[in-house]
């Protein structure tokens, strides 16, 4: 680590505290724990650590060497290099927790227009700023709905197409609860609807959790969900894909409660799985409750516009015992750089990468169903995702595309055993016509015998 002090500015230093050398630092640890040998390689120049570091990352394959089709969650989107070139600016890259208004009013300001757009493109009436990411945002829903209802409702309703690690990560939120009930997502033969959803509900369930498009990739209509979900005076929470509102109904239209989803795909880098981004959208009714925070817009006492914190519900900011939410940061870099990619693309650009990924998705399901041996499964109208079951093993079949340079769909037998053989397949505007196409030529060779 390169520490940039001077000889003098260490003396000074020592001296202001009343020390004479750095070892008087130690004096309070015994003497045989002071300076422990360690069993560390040789020292090494700059030069020769960022070759050596270069040489371990030769053995990694990305987005960049191999032809994606792999989603369930994160995915290989375009990122207009505007994104990260207003990013790394010096004010947007070291801002750090806005707590003084007066003093971070650009941190302030960004995290509001995200909040804006957050909220249009949802439909809803009010963002929060923000969380880890869409398994976390998930499971704050959750504990708004159980908070909500002061822990007198105690069923959730998690559809089987919830994102595996989101109802993970709900369940480990809440695995100290003894009375909390969470049903929906057990295993079961078929594929569950949200008839199968409706019957689960009663006037003990406090919140029912789906996804649109889900795991799966379908698209469904939730209305008729939601109106038994509140007739039974229960919440209803919807994880998105927020790609798929540039050309999709937003759930505010089936009078969603609760928006949550994963922010990755608007301009943030899959990065090996992080960092990335929570979303979260409510009713307005719901705003005492909103975990994290709300940066509001007002005028100053000369009539100025400014921006504030109006509310915080956050251990941080209030008492412990108040607080609704443990949640430490606001992800406040990543949701400026989707808070930039929203103001590229603007509307009409966002849906024209959602129909980018619709039409490309529907061209690559319609080839691989015409492959001998490979069965596409039709569970109704599909975003960028489709579910395809193959003639031999997904683990097996990956492992052959790779080979070709190709990185396969998703495993599902990984989280729903009754599916195996079957793969999730992604296909965004990465993917061109032409990577299609090979995809079709290989697949059909490593699996003709």
């Amino acid at each position: 680590m390169f520490i940039p002090n001077t000889e003098a500015d260490r003396k000074e230093m020592l001296e202001k505290i009343g020390l004479s050398k750095i070892e008087d630092l130690f004096v309070d640890v015994p003497e045989k724990f002071r300076y422990p040998e360690l069993n560390l390689p040789d020292a090494v120049s700059e030069m020769e650590a960022l070759q050596n570091l270069s040489d371990l990352a030769i053995a990694n394959d990305s987005t960049e060497d191999l032809i994606c089709f792999l989603g369930a969650g994160a995915y290989y989107h375009y990122i207009p290099a505007s994104v990260d070139a207003i990013i790394s600016r010096g004010e947007f890259l070291t801002a750090y927790t806005p707590y003084q208004p007066e003093v971070s009013q650009g941190t302030l300001q960004a995290i509001f227009e995200y909040q804006s757009l957050v909220a249009s493109l949802t439909g809803m009436d009010v963002s929060n700023a923000s969380h880890y990411d869409g398994a976390t945002a998930a499971a704050e829903a959750c504990v708004l709905a159980f908070h909500h209802f002061r822990g007198k409702r105690t069923k959730f309703v998690l559809s089987r197409y919830v994102h595996p690690h989101y109802r993970e990560t709900i369940k480990t939120y809440f695995q100290g609860y003894e009375k909390i009930k969470i049903i929906g997502d057990e295993n079961l033969e078929g594929f569950q609807s949200t008839e199968d959803l409706v019957k689960l509900v009663d006037n003990e369930t406090a919140i029912v959790y789906v996804q649109y498009p889900d795991f799966l990739g379908r698209i469904q209509n939730f209305k008729a969900l939601a109106d038994h979900v509140h007739s039974m005076g229960a919440i209803l929470a919807v994880s998105v894909n927020p790609i798929s509102l540039g050309l999709l109904k937003p759930p505010s239209e089936f009078d969603a409660d609760i928006v949550t989803g994963e922010g990755q795909p608007l301009g943030i880098p899959l990065s090996f799985g992080g960092p990335y981004l929570g979303l979260f959208a409510t009713k307005n009714q719901f705003i005492r409750k909103l975990s994290g925070r709300l940066v509001g817009e007002t005028v100053d006492g000369n009539g100025n516009k400014g921006y504030v914190l109006t509310l915080t519900a956050r251990e941080q900011h209030i008492r412990r015992e108040k607080a609704t939410s443990n949640i430490c940061t606001n992800q406040g870099l990543i949701a400026l750089a989707s808070t930039v990619y929203m103001s590229l693309v603007g509307k009409h650009g966002l849906k024209q990468v959602a129909k980018l990924n619709y039409d490309k998705a529907h061209y690559a399901a319609d080839q691989i169903s015409k492959i001998k041996g490979f069965e596409l499964i039709d569970l109704g109208p599909f975003f960028n995702e489709f579910v395809v079951r193959s003639p031999i093993p997904t683990k097996e079949l990956n492992a052959l595309l790779l080979d070709y340079d190709i990185l396969g769909g998703y495993d599902l037998s990984i989280d729903y055993p009754e599916l195996a053989n079957h793969m999730l397949i992604a296909v965004t505007e990465m993917n061109s016509k032409d990577d299609i196409d090979y995809l079709v030529e290989i697949l059909e060779e490593v699996t003709n015998d």
